[in-house]
């Protein structure tokens, strides 16, 4: 008989703490799981299913504007900004009560409050003021977003946290960053009406992304009207009676509504105790795990973005099924996390996976590079200029495609299929080999039969 209250507990019940401990608890496992805030983690809660909730909604402006190419008389749209955040609040609350039964019906022991590690194997939970025990712990708290504290009026801006839940529809947002989070809000906030400029401090916006990608996407967001502020940052916020001003590097000020910082997330590691246990981190504060998931303490794991290895919702829970097959199955498996598909919900979105193709030519390797930028059947018909962009790097030596790289309406849907085929080693004369489908998009990737020259390298 186990001299511990549980045989494993687990610390965050986000996408992988929760698939995590359903898994183990089906073993016959004693299971259970902490949580300080809502049962569904970032991904339900703050973070993929409502912002792609507010996608969805601020697409539908682009939509009216197109429909009279198509023969519609639309009136004029108006959008009710507290209509859909009720909306999207039930529906959020109804996917987290969905975990909270998974878990309740597994079997799993949920205790609503922030659990601290007093040892290796000793847990205090803070809200409940009590202390359990484990044989195992595993560690799924995930990331949390960073704002500069040395900014001067940082307290003025808010992070995408704050985004879900603003009072009202602000005028003017001044978004700050380059990465999918900051693209993402741009295109969300533009798309419902709201002046918007993106601020980011590098040379071009989606950094490790493909440099095509990211002159493209740039090139079409400004299109639709986003205000693109490329080597540039702020110096100072200020609270103003018109709004907030940005005093910025340039020299530059510009006053809005809401000053928003999409600049990075971090492991969500203070305060968990986990120096009382010895766990050892990096120096970006995450949990250092070995391809198993165990960190340098032999009864504890750690899965999900508090590891930094690819903060992506599949990948957790992937990661945490690993862990389970592992731990609890005498069954090692570790999670592959070679060609990982991902998957930008800008306007228009971005699907890529395998390598770019500056990461491709690394080495000296000789690769080939199949490109086609074009209006979309739909853009032709009514007038617009919208461009999708579809490139392919393919090794110039045996013609294993090395990457797909996709901006474009359905880019997210169609990347998940060339996903399956990059991950199997595919040839470009095996895909090619693929009858295209008609008409569609998605046909012009199997139809780019010779390679891209960039224009003065011919």
């Amino acid at each position: 008989m186990s001299t511990y209250d549980y045989d494993l507990f687990v610390i965050g019940a986000g996408s992988g703490g929760v698939r995590a401990a359903r898994l183990a608890s089906q073993t016959g496992a004693r299971v259970a799981v902490a949580e300080e805030d809502r049962v569904g983690g970032t991904c339900v809660v703050r973070g993929c299913i409502p912002k792609k909730f507010m996608v969805y909604a601020s697409e539908f402006s682009a939509g009216f504007k197109s429909a009279a190419g198509f023969g519609w008389t639309v009136g004029e749209p108006t959008f009710d900004w507290d209509a859909f955040h009720t909306a999207s609040d039930i529906e959020i609350a109804r996917l987290s009560g969905i975990y909270v039964r998974n878990l309740h019906n597994a079997g799993v022991e949920i205790a609503h409050s922030r659990a601290e590690l007093a040892d290796a194997h000793t847990l205090k939970l803070v809200g409940e003021d009590r202390t359990v025990t484990a044989d195992k712990i595993l560690i799924a708290t995930g990331g949390w977003p960073t704002l500069p504290a040395d900014l001067p009026g940082i307290e003025y801006a808010i992070s995408s946290n704050e985004a879900f839940h603003l009072p009202t529809l602000p005028k003017r947002i001044l978004i700050v960053g380059g990465g999918y989070i900051a693209v993402e809000f741009a295109g969300i906030f533009n798309g419902l009406g709201v002046e918007t400029t993106l601020l980011y401090r590098g040379a071009n916006i989606l950094r490790g992304f493909d440099d095509d990608v990211r002159t493209h996407l740039a090139g079409e967001i400004e299109r639709r009207g986003i205000t693109v502020v490329l080597d540039c940052n702020h110096t100072a916020i200020e609270k103003t009676a018109g709004g907030v001003v940005s005093r910025l590097s340039s020299g530059h000020d510009v006053e809005t509504d809401v000053v928003m910082f999409a600049t990075g997330r971090a492991p969500n590691t203070d305060g968990l105790g986990l120096e009382a246990a010895s766990v050892a981190l990096n120096d970006k504060g995450a949990v250092i795990v070995d391809a198993y998931s165990k960190t340098n303490v032999d009864n504890i794991w750690a899965v999900g973005d508090v590891t930094d290895r690819i903060n992506l919702t599949p990948v957790a829970i992937r990661e945490a099924a690993a862990f389970v097959e592992t731990v609890f199955k005498d069954n090692p498996t570790s999670f592959d996390h070679e060609h990982v598909a991902s998957a930008v919900f800008s306007q228009p979105p971005v699907g890529s996976v395998g390598l770019s193709e500056a990461d491709a030519r690394r080495g000296g390797r000789k690769i080939d590079i199949y490109r086609s930028v074009f209006r979309p059947m739909k853009a032709t018909f009514y007038g617009g200029e919208d461009k999708t962009l579809m490139k392919l790097v393919v090794d110039a030596a045996d013609e294993r495609i090395l990457g797909c790289h996709i901006v474009g309406p359905d880019a997210p849907e169609m990347i998940q299929i060339a996903a399956i085929s990059i991950k199997l080693g595919i040839t470009k004369k095996q895909w090619d080999e693929t009858c295209a489908v008609h008409p569609t998009a998605a046909e012009e990737l199997v139809t780019m039969k010779e390679p891209y020259v960039a224009p003065g390298m011919g």
